[in-house]
């Protein structure tokens, strides 16, 4: 009986695994960011809640069936040959089944509790995330400048869900996590590019192994960062403790850049990639915290 409930518990930390909780955990609490900057609070509770579960679900959904599509290539590298489904722990079938009746399962509370277009936005980005970027993995480098699309949109989502539609405030806080996965992500690349290699993955520095495209991107990108992140300031969405914060986080960031440009070093792409999980919730709160929108 014991063993049995060992194993029972094992099969269910292997499917928990499959949605990948933090970055699950990572999409709830931005759709909750873009909630309260729409509506200024997060009343009324019930709809905030069914906001909260919908999304959870679609987000989880989405990384299961991610998961089931890419266990092939999963099993081939360092960094996810221990998933669930590359170690046999959960069938592939079974998988598929689950990341369906979640996605499914959540669109479905979102239309019925939150609105319609919340539900279509949800709907999006599994389409964008699992039947656009993950197969674009293999085909061409552009994968993460679309999969940064369907990245920046849980906020939009939480925005919608708010006030039953999305305008400029919506956008740019879009806009911002749409740039800003861009060194996040090329950052990861330059750390694992031999993998991605081994898994058949068209990563830019895999296509380009020189580094000089991903670092130009890197750089590109932290530039554009730093005006772009002051949008919220210019529009009268937050105030001057909001600017400088992300003012000083953007800088940061780019000097970050520009060491792991010179050095082309694993270890300064893995202080980048930390810099912008950080700059990140930094973010969110500065916004929250110094919003003029209330």
């Amino acid at each position: 009986m014991e063993a049995d409930t060992i194993k029972e518990r094992g099969r269910i930390s292997a499917y928990v695994a499959l949605t990948k909780p933090r970055i699950l955990t990572m999409v709830v609490l931005m759709s909750a960011a873009g909630y309260f900057l729409g509506a200024k609070t997060i009343e009324p509770w019930t709809t905030f809640v069914a906001m909260l579960i919908g999304t959870g679900l679609t987000a989880g959904g989405a990384a299961v069936l991610n998961n089931y599509l890419e266990r092939d290539c999963d099993v081939l590298m360092n960094r996810t040959r221990s998933r669930a489904l590359p170690q046999g722990a959960v069938d592939p079938q079974h998988a598929l089944l689950f990341g369906l009746v979640l996605s499914l399962l959540g669109v479905t509370l979102l239309a019925l509790q939150v609105n319609i277009l919340t539900a279509f936005l949800s709907l999006l980005t599994i389409f964008l995330y699992v039947l656009v970027y993950t197969p674009l993995k293999k085909i061409s480098w552009w994968n993460t400048v679309v999969g940064a699309v369907p990245g920046a949109l849980p906020p939009m989502g939480g925005w919608a869900a708010a006030t039953g539609h999305v305008d400029l405030g919506a956008w740019i806080i879009f806009l911002i996590l749409f740039v800003w996965q861009h060194p996040h992500f090329y950052a990861i690349a330059w750390m694992y590019k031999e993998d991605y290699e081994r898994g058949g993955f068209k990563m830019l520095p895999v296509v380009y192994p020189d580094g000089a495209r991903t670092f130009r991107q890197i750089l590109g990108f932290s530039v554009l960062l730093i005006p772009i992140s002051l949008l919220p300031y210019y529009c009268g969405m937050a105030g001057v403790v909001y600017a400088w914060g992300v003012g000083v986080l953007g800088v940061g960031m780019l000097l970050l850049g520009i060491r792991l440009w010179r050095s082309h070093s694993v270890q300064d792409a893995r202080t980048l990639l930390m810099a912008s999980v950080i700059y990140l919730p930094i973010f969110f709160a500065l916004i929250l915290c110094d919003s003029s929108l209330s």
